[in-house]
């Protein structure tokens, strides 16, 4: 059986206070801008990711995901 890591959003001190949103937002908005400009295959990006996955409430990814499905969202991506 594969040994299973569990990590959680490393610190970001341009986000001190306990009140994570604005890391959730800044990650999810990081993560797409990222594959935007190198692909989905850039290994780097999955940080992003993994931070907004961690930190972000699903109902809020799931509701931005629409939200740029739509051409909506308050950051430019492609869809």
């Amino acid at each position: 059986m594969p040994e299973i890591k569990i990590q959680t959003a490393p610190f970001d001190a341009r986000f001190p206070n306990a009140n994570q949103s604005k890391h959730c937002w800044q990650a999810y908005g990081d993560y797409f801008k990222c594959i935007d400009a190198r692909g989905e295959e850039f290994t780097p990006c999955n940080e992003f990711k993994r931070v907004f996955q961690s930190l972000c409430p699903t109902d809020w990814i799931n509701k931005w995901d629409e939200q740029r499905e739509q051409g909506t969202l308050p950051f430019r991506t492609k869809v």
